[in-house]
C-alpha cells in the first residue's frame, strides 16, 4: 500500500517509521519491496555515489537527478528529496523554483530541509505553496564547513532548550515530521513528547518515532560507517569477493562456459 504523509503521521506514538536512502530506482525497489515507509534521497548522495567528501558540493541538479531515478521505480514508500547546500537561503523565489523542481522534475513527494527556527518562516511559505516539508534539525551536515567536524547536540541545557524551540517552531511552522541528527537521547525523547508531529531520529536514541539510516551504511558498503549505524550485512566483502571471482574465471577461460 502506498505510503502518504497522512500515512506517516498516524504512526506517531503507534508504529515506529521505517526509513532508508536510496539513490537510484534499483535500490528504490528494494526498499518499497522490505515496506520502508519513507525513502530519503538524501544530499548523502554526495559521500556515498558521487565521491565527494561532504554534501555540500551537492547541486539542486544533482538531486533532481537521482530523486527521478528513485521516482521512476514507483515505490510505495513516500519519497523525500533533500534540499542541498545552501538553497534554502536564497530568496523565497528561488528556494520555491527548486523545491518545485525536485517535485515537478524529480517526482519527490515531499522535501527535507535542514535548520531550525530560522527557516521556519521558510517552511510555512512551501507549505502554504502546497509542498510537504520535513524539518531537520540537530546536527546539520550542511553546516559542517563551519562546525569544522561531526559532534552530537543537545547534551547542555542550553542547547536542549535551542533543539526544543527549533522543533517546536517547525511544528508550529507546518512541517510534517522532524529529522533529528546527532542529537542526545534525552533530548530527543523531549523533542519527540513536546511535539504532534512525528520525528526521526539518526544517530539520537531509540525514543524518536521513528529511525533512518544510509543504505550504505546497513548494507555494509561503507569503509568507515558511523559509530550509530549498525550494519545489517557486509556486502563489501560479497561484492569483492564476487568480483575477484568473475576475474578469475574470465582469466583462466572459464567463463563464458561454451553451450
Amino acid at each position: 500500500m502506498k505510503k502518504t504523509l497522512k500515512t506517516i503521521f498516524k504512526k506517531k506514538g503507534v508504529e515506529k517509521i521505517t526509513m532508508l536512502t536510496a539513490y537510484d530506482a534499483l535500490f528504490a525497489k528494494l526498499a518499497s519491496q522490505a515496506d520502508i515507509d519513507i525513502i530519503l534521497i538524501g544530499d548523502s548522495v554526495g559521500n556515498t555515489i558521487l565521491g565527494y567528501d561532504s554534501t555540500v558540493p551537492v547541486t539542486i541538479d544533482d538531486m533532481v537527478h537521482h530523486t527521478a531515478a528513485v521516482a521512476r521505480a514507483k515505490p510505495d514508500s513516500l519519497v523525500l528529496s533533500d534540499v542541498p547546500f545552501g538553497v534554502a537561503h536564497f530568496g523565497f523565489d528561488k528556494i520555491l523554483h527548486d523545491c518545485r523542481r525536485l517535485l515537478q522534475e524529480g517526482g519527490a513527494e515531499a522535501v527535507k530541509i535542514e535548520g531550525g527556527k530560522k527557516m521556519a518562516e521558510t517552511i510555512s511559505k512551501l507549505v502554504s505553496a502546497g509542498i510537504a516539508v520535513m524539518g531537520h534539525i540537530g546536527l546539520e551536515p550542511q553546516q559542517i564547513l563551519r562546525l569544522g567536524g561531526y559532534r552530537k547536540f543537545g547534551k547542555t541545557d542550553e542547547e536542549r532548550a535551542a533543539i526544543l524551540e527549533d522543533a517546536k517552531a517547525l511544528e508550529a511552522a507546518g512541517a510534517f515530521a522532524l529529522l533529528l541528527e546527532m542529537t542526545d537521547s534525552q533530548t530527543a525523547k523531549l523533542v519527540t513528547e513536546s511535539v504532534s508531529i512525528p520525528t526521526i531520529g539518526i544517530g539520537s536514541g531509540a525514543d524518536c518515532d521513528g529511525q533512518v539510516l544510509v543504505c550504505a551504511d546497513l548494507l555494509g558498503l561503507t569503509e568507515r560507517a558511523p559509530s550509530f549505524a549498525k550494519k545489517y550485512a557486509n556486502l563489501r566483502e560479497e561484492i569483492i569477493s564476487a568480483y575477484k571471482a568473475y576475474a578469475g574465471d574470465v582469466k583462466s577461460g572459464k567463463y563464458p562456459e561454451n553451450k
